[in-house]
């Protein structure tokens, strides 16, 4: 920070003000160029000059949940698509996290970004927001743990890192006005616990607010959030930018806010740029202190001096072949196997008098597999296989798109299967798609959806009719597999009928072949759900969503009642049984565990054995929860670990246990607080499926902020 304030001291105010914004490229929405990025300048979607007498690099920004994302910024640009967040939030691999993290730093660099708006940490609240697909679990330290490593790869690579979107973004319906209320014990204790974990564990340069509100007040205007929570409990040195639209006010510079970002989208959006203008005439006139402005401008070099963005050598080589390794693996480790009632895989079946006959059905799977929409797609080397324009309401209306990458489950099953009678039939009418499976040995049929950005799913069901096609193959052929590309839980009418789901979310750019190893046996599935399957919306919080269907700009309130109690742990609270619990994934082998001890030393130590007592290798991610603490039942996930073993194979996992697991928060003292007692703790293979128990006793404590 001491060369921050060097530097920063010898800037004049006119490039002070300077750093403080960031305009947007052009692109299919935003067509006029901005006359203050330069010619030579690639657009993106966000450019803040530099300042060259100085040392002080200009910021190019892009969108990177999934890669590095090129929604028409720049003509035949293309970068490695990854597969949707969640996935990498069910492989529950740290490692896999740092290496994609690196992959979009290193494709980032090479293209001159170096601030990537990376870090989805909004906790899944709710199975219809229309963008949990970029954000990594219900759970807090399965975000939190995930999401840093990303952030330490990005950022290894000398490029910024933000993390987002802070916080309780967790609905995507009337954003810009929507007023997430929640009690800040429990905020503490969820949503924001797990961008505390990153922020610790990867100090990222930057944090993006969100869009909505906070118990009443804008997130990039929160003095509570901003100033009193991340810049003074946590000490957070970096620097906080809205997103693109979401500065109505100058004053936010006033409660924490260091930039305003897209500001374009601002004068959309409230008829102004706030900083370039209004914020200038306050600093003249003397409400807007210039010790402020100097620690705007501090925070925002310190990011860049800290990560090393100002110290760029060349261009990195990029090795696309190896980034697309990353994107299958993160396929292969993130598919999650629901249901798998002998079927699969697909390679232990004969065929009735011949080769096996399987019907592949829906989904476009002759072509490729579907991604998110938004601000997160990622065009892939070669572009899309094919899109197909959807349209919507609002800002963010022309970007709902279905785009298909060319990754092919038919073609990849063809390869893997040679000897196999395979056909396609594209699930347009149950009936037709019927009279296929009614010959086939087993009917693979894909259910795909359509997610993203700025709307919400208005239930749980799969659009277009699908489900009605996967209930008449069903009904058609009882050997019937059902592949899920979506990005959140599905109702399933149809689960009795069927023999085995997959849930493949928004796979990537090798999604196709990833699918067909798990399909075939190839590989061995080891993905684990990161969040809870309802059985319906009337097991959830809010059966009823505030908001959905009321028309763009609508004021809304939600209610985020569960408070802490997220996901499984609402499951919990409630005693309701749900459709699949959060950690449930099946494989092709077992796993037994044994052994389990818990000791209090410093922190609370998990010891146990695993043991892969099944016929072939796999991964196993055996889950610690918290069951019970002096004040009665509460359920937390305390600690994980993904484990790799031959079979027959055993491996002992130690496992520490983060304080703040097992604490609340108090907000009168602002600490957390462990009562002094009997813990009951549990290792399993799931929340609620579990395998050994065993009690540990803690003394009174107190600590942190």
């Amino acid at each position: 920070m001491e060369r921050a304030r060097k530097v920063e001291a010898q800037m004049t105010d006119e490039e002070r003000f300077s750093l403080l914004i960031s305009v947007m490229g052009t692109n299919a929405t935003l067509t006029d160029k901005d006359p203050r990025i330069p010619e030579d300048v690639p657009m993106s979607a966000g450019y803040t000059p530099g300042i060259p007498r100085l040392g002080i690099p200009a910021l190019l920004m892009s969108d990177a949940s999934l890669g590095v994302t090129n929604p028409g910024y720049r003509e035949g640009d293309t970068a490695t698509a990854l597969p949707a967040s969640i996935a990498l939030g069910a492989s529950f691999n740290p490692e896999l996290a740092r290496r994609s993290g690196q992959m979009v730093g290193k494709e980032a660099r090479s293209k001159g970004l170096n601030v990537q708006l990376a870090g989805g940490l909004n906790l899944h609240r709710d199975p219809r927001n229309g963008r949990n697909f970029e954000y990594l679990s219900e759970d807090p330290w399965l975000t939190g743990v995930l999401g840093a490593e990303s952030v330490k790869g990005i950022q290894g690579e000398q490029v910024i890192s933000t993390v987002k979107h802070f916080s309780l973004n967790c609905n995507e319906t009337n954003r810009h006005w929507l007023d997430a209320i929640i009690d800040p014990a429990a905020h503490r204790e969820s949503d924001l616990l797990a961008f505390e974990i990153a922020i610790e564990r990867a100090r990222p340069g930057s944090v993006m607010t969100g869009y909505n509100k906070v118990n009443g007040t804008y997130a990039g205007g929160n003095e509570t959030l901003l100033q009193g929570i991340l810049k003074g409990a946590w000490g957070f040195p970096g620097w906080v930018m809205s997103d693109w639209g979401a500065t109505p006010s100058w004053d936010f510079a006033l409660r924490g806010q260091d930039q305003e970002s897209g500001v374009q989208i601002d004068v959309m959006m409230w008829g102004q740029e706030t900083f370039p203008g209004p914020l200038r005439e306050a600093y003249a006139a003397g409400d807007f202190p210039k010790e402020r402005l100097s620690e705007m401008v501090q925070r925002i070099l310190y990011a860049v001096f800290d990560v090393g963005t100002d110290r760029w050598e060349g261009t990195p080589d990029v090795d696309l072949a190896a980034h697309a390794d990353i994107a299958l693996e993160t396929a292969r480790q993130g598919i999650v196997l629901l249901k798998n009632d002998g079927v699969l895989p697909l390679d232990a079946l004969s065929g009735s008098g011949g080769p096996l006959k399987i019907a592949v059905i829906g989904g476009h799977a002759q072509l490729g597999v579907p991604i998110g929409a938004g601000s997160s797609a990622v065009v892939p080397p070669g572009g899309y296989a094919e899109s197909h324009t959807i349209g919507g309401p609002g800002i963010m209306g022309g970007m709902r798109n279905l785009y298909l990458l060319p990754s092919s489950p038919l073609a990849e099953l063809q390869k893997l299967l040679p000897g196999a009678a395979i056909e396609y039939d594209p699930g347009m009418s149950p009936a037709e798609a019927a009279l296929l499976a009614r010959r086939s040995d087993v009917a693979v049929v894909f259910g795909i959806r359509v997610e993203g950005e700025g709307y919400d799913n208005a239930d749980l069901s799969l659009p277009w009719g699908q489900d009605a096609v996967i209930e008449a193959v069903a009904d058609a052929n009882p050997a019937t597999v059902v592949v899920l590309e979506t990005g959140n839980p599905v109702a399933m009418p149809w689960l009795p009928k069927v023999r085995a789901v997959l849930a493949a979310w928004y796979p990537g750019q090798c999604g196709g072949q990833a699918i067909a190893e798990i399909l075939t046996g190839d590989t061995n599935p080891s993905g684990k759900l990161p969040l809870t399957f309802p059985a319906g919306l009337d097991q959830t919080p809010r059966p009823e969503l505030p908001g959905l269907g009321t028309p763009w700009g609508t004021p809304t309130t939600i209610h985020y009642n569960e408070g802490s109690d997220v996901g499984y742990r609402w499951f919990a609270r409630t005693g309701q049984r749900p459709l699949f619990p959060f950690g449930h994934g099946l494989s092709y082998t077992r796993f037994d565990y044994a052994g389990l001890t818990v000791s209090d030393r410093d922190r609370v130590r998990a010891k146990f054995t695993v043991t892969n007592s099944g016929p072939r290798r796999g991964a196993d991610v055996p889950q610690l929860y918290l069951l019970e603490d002096p004040a009665g039942a509460r359920m937390r996930l305390l600690g994980f670990e993904r484990v790799n073993l031959d079979a027959g194979e055993s491996r002992t996992v130690s496992l520490d246990v983060d304080p703040r697991l097992l604490a609340s928060y108090d907000t009168d003292r602002g600490q957390w607080h462990t009562p002094g007692g009997s813990y009951r703790v549990a290792l399993g293979h799931a929340a609620g499926n579990y395998a050994l128990e065993a009690d540990v006793s803690l003394a009174e404590a107190w600590f942190g902020r």
